[in-house]
């Protein structure tokens, strides 16, 4: 009861990145280029996707898939921090923050689950080349999207009802650039171990499932790949894949830094830095390293420009 009767927050002070009055501006033009080429970079690869008839493949609707994710993901945090770094009034209300923890953690889970099934798709393209329309049908890929966005919606779901559940009636200043857990949890007055846990093994069980599986795919891929024998077979089975195979690493290696932790390691001051490279670089890196490094992207490219 005593709990309860202190005053609620009802709204979030986010400090953003720096709180050097002279990086202010420097870090808005940076932002707001790497959000530029972000929008360009996803929607382009959508349309491209879209009127290429040779794209219309399994592989790249989970790619357009994955733009459209990175599109959201990004559109979720961007704007806000871009306003915040030219703004004194760096506010966020209770349920805006909620709404933005949310989003974050929907597009977050979806991109999770979306990076294994390409693995998976990779997998039956390079291992079992013969089946693979017979698998990767139309339907199935829609079903296993539309599987993908449950599962992440109830995920988000479960962290936000966990993390607005607390009270918030001590400090209102987030240390970082948008809503997340973790600073969340810091600021609560209220009993925080059960999100904590949950926070741990429910965000950490989904990137160790996802993370054995992509292993169990590529083990499969590269002991395939190298039975070939002929060289030039092996390096364009393995140029189908790299691409995705770079993206893999630079998400997950950021994500397991995060969140795959103890609550004891968690330095909010670091954290936020790391932050940057998961949610407003990441999402700008994908389409680029699928452009550059697909010759059958780049081909339509030239297509549709002609």
């Amino acid at each position: 009861m005593e709990e309860r009767n202190k005053t609620q927050v009802m709204e979030f002070i986010l400090l953003g990145l720096t709180e050097d009055p002279n990086l202010q501006v420097p870090l808005f033009v940076f932002f707001l280029q790497i959000y530029i080429v972000t929008v360009l970079g996803n929607v382009t690869m959508i349309i491209l996707i879209k009127v290429s008839p040779e794209l219309h493949t399994p592989m790249y609707f989970l790619l357009s898939c994955l733009s459209f994710v990175d599109l959201c993901s990004s559109s979720d945090i961007t704007p806000k921090m871009l306003v915040n770094f030219l703004s004194k009034n760096k506010t966020i209300s209770l349920v805006e923050c909620a709404v933005q923890l949310f989003c974050f953690a929907f597009m977050g889970s979806t991109e999770v689950f979306l990076l294994m099934v390409m693995s998976y798709d990779r997998y039956v393209a390079i291992c079992n080349p013969l089946l693979y329309n017979i698998i990767m049908t139309e339907q199935v890929c829609t079903c296993i999207v539309a599987g993908v966005g449950l599962v992440a919606f109830t995920n988000a779901l479960i962290n936000t009802i966990c993390t607005f559940r607390l009270s918030f009636c001590g400090s209102n200043t987030v240390t970082h650039f948008y809503c997340d857990v973790p600073p969340l949890l810091k600021l609560s007055c209220s009993d925080t171990s059960l999100s904590v846990a949950l926070l741990f093994f429910l965000g950490g069980g989904i990137i160790f499932i996802s993370v054995v599986l992509i292993l169990i795919s590529y083990a499969n891929i590269i002991y395939t790949i190298m039975k070939i024998k002929s060289s030039d077979k092996r390096w364009r089975a393995f140029s189908t894949c790299s691409s995705h195979l770079i993206c893999v690493s630079v998400f997950f290696g950021t994500l397991a830094f995060m969140y795959v932790r103890p609550s004891s390691a968690y330095s909010l001051e670091y954290d936020r830095i790391a932050s940057v490279f998961y949610t407003i670089i990441n999402p700008m890196l994908n389409p680029l390293i699928y452009s550059l490094r697909n010759k059958a992207v780049k081909n339509s490219m030239r297509k549709v420009m002609s």
